[in-house]
């Protein structure tokens, strides 16, 4: 997500931490950072995370997402710190806290992400 400023800081086993700058074009008209950037910043950090626990045949889709906007946020850096919180054989759980520079809670977002498996072809 190089196109918004979305980096990886930290990759490990059902974790991910990844960075992103708030911008002055990212701010919507009350000059606060837009909603739907912070999820996305959410969203692939959470992503991140879930990846690491997958198989060479797994794959993933979000299903669903929820987010709850704790703190507005105008500038600096913010932070998004996602860890899985269980695997299961068809669903992926995943939670992320979003802080900004300071370590202030901006945003909690909740996960559920559809486990692909790869269809082998079947002998008959």
């Amino acid at each position: 997500m190089d196109f918004i400023g979305i980096e990886p800081a930290e990759i490990k086993s059902g974790y991910a931490r990844f960075r992103m700058p708030v911008r002055p074009e990212y701010l919507q008209g009350a000059g606060k950072m837009q909603g739907g950037l912070i999820v996305a910043l959410a969203d692939e950090a959470i992503a991140h995370a879930m990846v690491t626990t997958l198989t060479a045949e797994e794959g993933l889709t979000t299903i669903e997402l929820k987010s709850n906007f704790l703190a507005a946020v105008s500038s600096g850096e913010l932070i998004a710190t996602a860890s899985v919180f269980k695997k299961g054989s068809s669903l992926v759980i995943g939670d992320c806290l979003v802080t900004d520079g300071k370590g202030k809670n901006i945003c909690r977002v909740s996960a559920t992400f559809l486990l692909l498996k790869s269809k082998r072809n079947k002998v008959t």
